[in-house]
């Protein structure tokens, strides 16, 4: 029975619910039906467009959330529904394995099952186990289990070593071993701990064997203070949005880059890829290790979404949408509860639990299908795959199945939560089978009490995805097999025999397999010889020549690994060296983007220009410039100067490349070197007036700068400022220029102090000037505003909107001489304490200054906040209006564009409003009244204190070991180097100001819903 076929279409026309009115049949209606008729209806209604409403005051739910029944695992099956040219066979289920969330094989062909039992409320009963499953007679079907350890908490991860396995269980890394042959691990260690426990579904999770010779491990989203048990809490690592790797036998452990949530995993060549609950697909770009140096230039995040389709992109279920989610989704748009409206009000039709990212890396499938992406949605049911396509350094997954799912259930008990690749070369499919799969806070109390979460414990499938044509292959017992066929396995088309010989030759330590590898390493395939130099190095026999010979190899994958591995070697091997350079120039792309990280461990005379030669062929592309200037720390005068003869007159090369300018103007200057200064600053000298230049300039012009140049230098690049300056006011101060230009030039001049630049500035604070144009302007002033701007911009607070005042209190609220000025305007009625948010009173509660600190707490104690649900009263009337399109994009425009995207107006700060039309009015009136009733925590508003006293507020955006990222409103961007950080706050709030009834009006308000339910 294990092997049934289920092949059925996805049906395409499930996809008319998600437009669907929910208002249109009163729960008073439904009341007296019985569950399994109102369940039926719900069904019905879904398909149609139609979800029953819940009135805000209803309290008892019960009627509305009939239980859901498991289906058998023959049934289940048979409600899968894949594509053509392949079938799904069912390969283990109940009682053999319970609650799966990973799974993995031992080189003896056993397969180990991670059994999540405790999920997600009762981790401390220990319940969950890790389960040895055997497949007696080899056809493909388990047929016996036995627990090989039990008494777990949230085990999530299991990796085999040494004829054992580590097994995560936040908060600690075990390593279990059977010693006695029973098939019941008998030794039980720690050996990491302090990986948090805060989040169920983002514990550590997807252990994985690199080619580095160490398990790579996803460490979710929960982050944690990780250490060895041996070591005090003091020397514990801080692994928050960061993955960690560790060394098997040594256990020294390192942070890298990564941090999603559930699912990670490499591809054939070693790239990694990830997901997160709404980001389905996303490519980690750079190792951290790289950003160490010390270099100013801000490196972008190293996750970078890839789908071409969006990262909450749109899925095709076959289930109807469970009444829990379908009333949640009701109660959180009417604000009858709290929590994220996701996917514009929709209760589902996009993903919300994207899980398992994993690239098919198997034999079994067609050799096309090897660039293929595999994520499951466990809240959707379904099986999603996207084709990986070249799309310079980073990939773009692309949707291979349009308009249906790789693979689709009915079942709403489906959840594939994690995949595998096994010996079998197929794809094996973790499914948890679960009624309910969320995190049980994001349930509101009277829906939970009506669900049972434990429902699904004693169940769990595992099933295999096939060609239709495909025959089992037997396993086999690597653990038995000899060098020489260890050797022949790094060949091997298959990667769990790949990577399973190259763990066992690490764990052997074999020397005498060397000569094999060698010749592998010339004659094998590919991946073979790729295969070859990490085990040679793991074996610490990997030679400069073996690296040589590899650089030159003809295909740019196995010359990429060569080059990173040519790290290992000092830069006195003059022929590991030579190769190096000889590869500037090399035709792939990521080989060059490799050669630019590794460069920073061959420091000397050439090092500079090889930099240069590939940072000048790829400037404009984000990625070589991150690698490039994390390895220009040691002399970046000779790459500036080699990038300074590129600069010309208003060809634009300098503006779209100002970042690059700026980070190796800061390091020359941090050198103090007398003779890179005044060199640099000559070649400067000879450039024309720039506005785009005064930002690099500013960067020489500190201390006692012009003590490391001649006076004739400096006198002439006073000149070169002088006349930078004049341009950019005059460019700032013009009604003729857009507001674009205007607010370029605006930025050209921070931090400079002139008292033309004064004069305009105050021009612009007092007159009637944009929205935009206003608001960077607040945002320029930052420390340097003085006295009379402090009064000006007190002076108009009540005149702004709120998008205007969060700009204000950004530089009212800056550092102590500005707050002691906001005091003394509350003291003399120029304005009042409720002018300014609560959360800026919450920040000087912080405060080192006692005066300040018991200030902001007695303001915080009498604070008196508007009810937000009154003022959606007030204006419940607007939605009977029919409003302006026109004049709605005028609000939009004025009020919401400096935060959210229409089209092309605006930006991409917030949500994204293309979903308005399906959410309703109602809702969107709720959401920019009421910005923090629901808030996604990718949006909540952090707060950053830098040890002089700065402040700096937005959205986290990127954050690596050297520098944290915010993005506020406008796009506006300030990364803090963490050296410079005192402490980091969530605010709890949104990045969207509360208050915009203040400048909405009703009919205003009318017109805005009008533009945003506009059919685009």
């Amino acid at each position: 029975m294990h092997n049934q076929l289920a092949i059925v279409k996805a049906n395409a026309g499930t996809r008319r619910f998600l437009s669907c009115d929910f208002g249109r049949f009163p729960i008073a209606l439904l009341s007296g039906i019985s569950s399994t008729l109102l369940w039926t209806i719900v069904v019905e209604l879904t398909l149609v467009g139609a979800v029953p409403s819940v009135p805000a005051s209803a309290e008892d739910y019960s009627g509305s959330l009939p239980r859901i029944e498991a289906t058998s695992p023959v049934g289940s099956l048979e409600k899968l529904a894949v594509v053509d040219g392949y079938r799904v066979e069912l390969i283990a289920s109940e009682p053999l394995v319970n609650s799966p969330v990973a799974a993995e094989w031992s080189a003896t062909g056993e397969l180990f099952v991670c059994e999540m039992r405790g999920y997600s409320e009762d981790r401390d009963d220990g319940l969950s186990r890790i389960s040895r499953l055997i497949d007696e007679d080899d056809d493909g079907v388990y047929d016996h289990s036995t627990v090989y350890a039990d008494g777990l908490l949230w085990p999530t991860a299991i990796l085999p070593y040494r004829g054992g396995l580590f097994v995560g269980d936040a908060p600690n890394l075990w390593y279990m071993k059977d010693t006695d042959g029973d098939g019941v691990a008998d030794q039980k260690a720690v050996v990491l701990t302090g990986f948090s426990v805060s989040n169920v579904q983002g514990l550590m999770n997807s252990f994985r064997w690199g080619l580095d010779n160490r398990i790579h491990v996803a460490v979710g989203t929960s982050g944690g203070k990780v250490r060895r048990p041996d070591q005090p809490e003091s020397e514990a690592v801080s692994v928050r949005g960061f993955d960690l790797a560790f060394d098997p036998e040594t256990l020294q452990f390192s942070r890298t880059s990564g941090g999603a949530q559930h699912g990670m995993c490499f591809d054939d060549w070693g790239r990694k890829f990830v997901c997160s609950n709404s980001d389905h697909l996303q490519q980690v770009m750079y190792e951290d290790r790289y950003l160490g140096s010390g270099a100013s230039f801000v490196a972008p995040a190293a996750r970078l979404s890839i789908a071409a389709d969006g990262p909450q992109a749109e899925v095709f279920r076959r289930s109807p949408v469970e009444p829990w989610r379908i009333l949640r989704t009701k109660l959180r748009v009417a604000g009858v509860v709290g929590g994220p409206v996701e996917g514009g009000g929709r209760a589902a039709g996009y993903f919300t639990g994207a899980t398992g990212a994993t690239i098919y890396r198997g034999d079994a499938w067609p050799e096309s299908e090897s660039a293929t992406a595999v994520i499951g949605d466990v809240g959707s049911n379904l099986i999603h795959r996207k084709r990986l396509v070249g799309n310079g350094v980073p990939f773009q997954g692309q949707r291979i199945d349009q308009g249906k799912e790789f693979v689709a259930s009915t079942d709403n008990w489906f959840r594939p939560a994690q995949f595998a690749c096994g010996p079998d070369g197929a794809l094996t499919v973790i499914d948890v089978y679960r009624e309910v799969i969320e995190h049980p806070k994001s349930l509101p109390p009277d829906i939970k009490r009506h669900l049972d979460l434990t429902a699904g414990r004693d169940r769990g499938r595992l099933y295999r995805i096939v060609p239709v044509d495909y025959r089992h292959r037997k396993t086999g017992d690597l653990s038995k097999a000899g060098g020489a066929e260890l050797v022949a396995l790094l060949n091997h088309p298959n990667a769990w025999h790949r990577e399973t010989a190259s763990r066992l030759i690490f764990e052997r330590q074999d020397r005498s397999v060397v000569p094999s590898l060698r010749q592998l390493l010339r004659d094998g395939t590919p991946l073979g010889r790729m295969h070859a130099m990490y085990a040679l190095d793991g074996l610490g026999e990997l030679k400069a020549g073996d690296v040589v010979s590899r650089l030159a190899d003809r295909h740019p994958q196995v010359t990429r690994h060569a080059v990173r591995l040519a790290e290992g070697f000092s830069v006195s091997d003059q022929d590991v060296v030579s190769a190096l350079e000889s590869l500037v120039n090399h035709p792939s792309l990521e080989v060059r983007y490799q050669l630019a990280f590794s460069l920073s461990k061959f420091p000397g005379p050439k090092q500079m220009m090889l930099l240069a030669s590939i940072l000048v062929r790829d400037i404009e592309n984000r990625w070589v410039q991150t690698a490039v200037m994390s390895s220009a720390g040691r002399e970046p005068d000779r790459l500036m100067q080699h990038l300074i003869g590129r600069i010309g007159v208003g060809d634009g090369f300098l503006v779209r490349n100002q970042a690059i300018f700026v980070a190796l103007a800061k390091d020359i200057r941090k050198t103090n070197a007398r003779r890179a200064i005044e060199s640099v600053v000559q070649r400067l000298n000879s450039i024309g007036g720039q506005p785009a230049l005064l930002p690099v300039i500013e960067q020489f012009r500190t201390g006692d700068w012009r003590t490391l140049v001649r006076e004739a230098t400096a006198e002439q690049f006073d000149r070169l400022r002088e006349r930078s300056i004049r341009i950019a006011i005059d460019q700032y101060a013009s009604d003729k220029l857009s507001d674009a230009d205007r607010i370029a030039a605006l930025r050209n001049l921070g931090g400079i102090v002139d008292d033309r630049l004064t004069l305009a500035t105050m021009e612009v604070l007092q007159g009637d000037e944009s929205l935009t144009l206003t608001a960077a302007t607040l945002r320029s002033i930052d420390r340097q505003a003085s006295i009379p701007m402090l009064e000006t911009i007190l002076s108009r607070l009540r005149q702004w909107s709120p998008r205007l005042r969060n700009a204000a209190c950004e530089v009212l609220f800056s550092n102590p001489t500005h707050v002691s000025v906001v005091f003394e305007a509350i003291d003399e009625g120029i304005c009042d304490s409720e002018d300014f948010p609560i959360t800026q009173w919450q920040r000087l509660a912080e405060s080192k200054n006692d005066r300040t600190r018991e200030r902001a707490e007695k303001v915080i104690g009498q604070f008196r906040s508007t009810s937000r649900d009154s003022v959606i009263e007030q204006y419940r009337s607007v939605l009977a209006k029919t409003g302006s399109v026109k004049r709605g994009e005028v609000v939009f425009r004025d009020q919401c564009a400096g935060c959210h995207q229409v089209g092309a107006m605006g930006h991409a700060v917030g949500p994204s409003l293309m979903a308005a039309a399906t959410r309703g009015a109602e809702s969107i009136l709720t959401n920019v009244l009421d910005p923090n009733r629901e808030v996604n925590p990718q949006y909540r508003n952090y707060v950053v204190l830098t040890v002089d006293g700065r402040t700096f507020s937005g959205m986290i955006v990127a954050e690596n070991s050297s520098s944290v990222t915010l993005r506020a409103a406008e796009s506006v961007e300030s990364t803090v180097p963490r050296s410079e950080i005192e402490w980091i706050r969530d605010s709890g709030v949104s990045i969207m100001p509360e208050g915009l009834e203040k400048v909405i009006t009703p009919d205003k308000m009318a017109d805005l819903i009008a533009y945003l339910l506009e059919d685009r």
